[in-house]
């Protein structure tokens, strides 16, 4: 019986309760796949077919096929996609966590550095919370954390870290599931970077407010976070064409510039790493902006990688075997010593012929 019950505890608590906290997330508005940000995404999608179906841009003949119909939300990438959300919830718990956790009480906190400074330069009088200070800690929250995730992004594009985030760029059909189809290791290192850099400008901020200053809510969420996950943020996930101009996508990050950004086309090719701004994109030149005109675009990592990432297992392992094969073995690291062993006894051989 005894070990019945710790079976039953062991699967409460590493399958059962992270599989539901999951599931109930798509009631929770601070995440960007809350059913209610789904649903004005998908409004917004539907006024765009009414808009073009009635000016003949559109061939599709019910809104359904407009989205993507079943070729695109039962498509075996996307089921994949479906599956991998609940999985995620369960390496979150088992993986995530538990080496974040590791990692956690060697980062300085909020509390470290406004020690620092009142050490050094004496603490100052509190300021005390009011709506414009809330607003501005919260902006800077949001600007610090997009900014941070640019270049996280621009880094996991790199030779050795591509590995775990192809795993996101190999659905060869995007639905909103998509956005989670993240390799572990990469949330990983999104959750530590956030917290070293937010703990440093949450401390610098509240050192010079003389106090802790919290962010602006709208109904418990932070209104940036509410404004931007509005703007149709479930769409970029999707065969939604949806453009917001030349001049407004030096700003922001519409759908359809993440959706270059999944394109296996090599134009398209380290383009909108932004992710709800496409500023940082223009001030370090991989801005890609979009027009109302779709292009065509085909998604994934191409042919070689249709067979590789079909499977839950994949998804997760395929990173580190990919990895594995760049390290240089043991025969290949003496590769050069052998061939100059070689070539040293041959020129020796023709200097003394």
């Amino acid at each position: 019986m005894d070990v019945l019950a710790f079976l039953y505890d062991y699967l409460i608590k590493w399958v059962i309760e992270p599989v539901t906290d999951q599931f109930l997330g798509i009631f929770d508005l601070n995440g960007r796949f809350s059913i209610v940000f789904l649903c004005v995404s998908y409004s917004i999608a539907y006024s765009l077919y009414r808009f073009r179906k009635y000016r003949g841009l559109t061939d599709a003949r019910s809104f359904w096929q407009f989205i993507g119909g079943h070729r695109v939300h039962f498509h075996p990438s996307a089921l994949l996609d479906y599956r991998y959300y609940f999985v995620r919830a369960i390496l979150k718990v088992a993986l995530v966590l538990p080496i974040v956790g590791l990692v956690d009480p060697y980062v300085l906190r909020s509390g470290d550095y406004i020690s620092f400074f009142n050490n050094l330069w004496g603490a100052r009088a509190q300021v005390g919370e009011n709506l414009l200070l809330s607003l501005l800690y919260g902006l800077g929250v949001f600007l610090v954390q997009d900014f941070i995730h640019y270049w996280g992004h621009r880094a996991f594009h790199s030779r050795y870290l591509w590995a775990f985030h192809k795993v996101h760029h190999s659905a060869p059909v995007l639905v909103p599931a998509t956005a989670s189809r993240i390799h572990f290791v990469e949330k990983m290192v999104e959750k530590l970077t956030d917290t070293v850099f937010l703990g440093a400008f949450a401390g610098v901020f509240w050192y010079a407010c003389g106090g802790e200053i919290s962010r602006y809510t709208l109904f418990g969420v932070t209104y940036m976070v509410l404004i931007l996950n509005a703007l149709a943020a479930n769409l970029r996930h999707s065969h939604v064409w949806l453009s917001f101009g030349p001049v407004v996508e030096h700003v922001l990050n519409s759908p359809a510039q993440h959706q270059i950004h999944h394109s296996d086309a090599p134009r398209h090719f380290n383009k909108n790493f932004g992710t709800n701004l496409s500023l940082w994109d223009w001030m370090f030149g991989t801005l890609y902006v979009t027009h109302s005109t779709p292009e065509p675009i085909q998604f994934g990592t191409g042919k070689q990688d249709h067979d590789r990432y079909l499977t839950l297992y994949s998804l997760i392992v395929t990173p580190f075997v990919d990895i594995a094969r760049k390290i240089p073995t043991r025969r290949a690291m003496e590769w050069p010593s052998r061939f100059a062993e070689k070539l040293s006894l041959k020129l020796f051989r023709r200097r003394w012929r």
